[in-house]
C-alpha cells in the first residue's frame, strides 16, 4: 500500500501580529496543528511608512513579498466575499487536497487586504464570515478553523 506524504500546509501573511494576546492565541493553534500535520507559516516583510489611504501601494508591495514564497501551491486567499464553508464542508476540502502533490497555501492580507494579482492567482477564494474582521483576528480564527478542521479529519475529540 502506497503511503501518502504529510499534507504541505503553508499560512502566509504580511507582518508580524502585534498584539500580544493575538499572537499567544496564535502560537497555541499553530503548536496543535503541528502536532497533526506540517504547518509552516511565513510573515513577509509589510509595507511600512504609508499610510491609510496608500491602501492600493500596501497590497501592491505586500503582493510582491507574497508571491516570493509561493511556487506550484493552490492558493486560497481569505476574503470577506469568497466561499463559506461550514467547520466540516473545511474538514472535507482539506482531506481531499492531502491527497495532491501541491502544496496548500492560505493567505490573509494585511489592514489594507490583497492586491488584485493575488486574489487572481487564487485556486479558491474563502470567507471565514461574510463580516469583516481585522487581520490579526482573521489570522486566529483560521489558524483555529484549520485546527478543527484536522481534528475531524483524525477523528480526535475537539470540544465545542
Amino acid at each position: 500500500m502506497k503511503q501518502r506524504s504529510p499534507m504541505r500546509l503553508k499560512i502566509l501573511w504580511p507582518g508580524k501580529t502585534r498584539s500580544r494576546e493575538w499572537k499567544t492565541l496564535q502560537e497555541f493553534y499553530l503548536a496543535r496543528i503541528r502536532q497533526l500535520e506540517p504547518c509552516e507559516l511565513v510573515e513577509v516583510k509589510e509595507a511600512k511608512g504609508l499610510e491609510d489611504w496608500q491602501a492600493e501601494k500596501v497590497m501592491q508591495i505586500e503582493a510582491k513579498n507574497l508571491e516570493k514564497h509561493l511556487r506550484d501551491d493552490y492558493i486560497i486567499c481569505l476574503l470577506d466575499r469568497g466561499k463559506e464553508m461550514s467547520s466540516e464542508d473545511l474538514a472535507r476540502f482539506i482531506g481531499e487536497r492531502m491527497a495532491s502533490p501541491r502544496p496548500t497555501a492560505f493567505i490573509v492580507g494585511g489592514f489594507a487586504g490583497l492586491a488584485a494579482g493575488v486574489l487572481e492567482r487564487a485556486d479558491l477564494r474563502l470567507s471565514l464570515s461574510r463580516m469583516t474582521f481585522s487581520h490579526e483576528l482573521c489570522r486566529v480564527a483560521l489558524l483555529e478553523q484549520l485546527y478543527r478542521a484536522l481534528t475531524i479529519l483524525k477523528g480526535k475529540h475537539y470540544a465545542k
